[in-house]
């Protein structure tokens, strides 16, 4: 459902013929900000705690060794889990303690400017892109899944598209009036896409697993 147009001088002027979205109004896309970072940093410190006790002790049964398939403790003992020399969730513990930030902020009053929803795009679209590599290694290099790692990409599908969303109906992103309408009109429904391409690409990859 959509709302008509106001401007948000910090931001900048919104497009004129495009109706803004419910969740990009500023209390609306606090609690998106909230609800995504608040998910992805509980994920993030849970694999942060696992791979410390795997540290610890080499023998150390994670909380989500279920099978073969689906064991964290077999993905972390892969040099994909520190492609830059330290655990991968610490990034996510960085990063989505940013998120939280910004949601406090706009949830205040507060109005950022736009560099600041532009420095945020670059940041969350960089994240989406090492989530998609992740993604791409656990199903095609690795075969193996982390349970904990399958909630930071949930959390990553509606930040980045609903961030998206709202940068292009805001102007932050410079778009062509039709693909900025579509993307307001349609943003929930290319969330629901993606959540169900990626558990379909999960689901055909691992069905050998899963009918045993």
């Amino acid at each position: 459902m959509t709302t008509p147009r106001t401007d948000d001088h910090a931001a900048g002027p919104r497009e004129p013929s495009v109706r803004v979205p419910r969740f990009a109004l500023p209390r609306a896309f606090g609690l998106v900000l909230l609800i995504s970072g608040a998910v992805g940093w509980v994920a993030s410190a849970i694999l942060v705690l696992e791979r410390l006790a795997l540290y610890k002790n080499p023998g150390h049964i994670t909380s989500c060794d279920v099978n073969p398939w689906v064991s964290c403790g077999r993905v972390m003992g892969t040099w994909q889990s520190e492609l830059f020399g330290f655990p991968n969730p610490l990034i996510g513990i960085v990063a989505f303690a940013l998120i939280l930030a910004t949601a406090m902020m706009v949830l205040s009053g507060a109005s950022p400017g736009r560099w600041y929803w532009a420095g945020l795009q670059v940041g969350v679209s960089l994240g989406t892109v090492f989530v998609i590599w992740l993604w791409s290694q656990a199903l095609f290099e690795i075969y193996i899944l982390c349970l904990y790692c399958m909630v930071v990409w949930a959390a990553m599908i509606p930040l980045f598209i609903l961030l998206t969303v709202r940068n292009l109906v805001h102007g932050i992103i410079p778009a062509p009036r039709a693909v900025t309408r579509f993307a307001a009109d349609w943003a929930g429904t290319l969330v629901a896409i993606a959540y169900v391409l990626v558990a379909g690409s999960v689901f055909l990859r691992f069905l050998p697993a899963f009918i045993g």
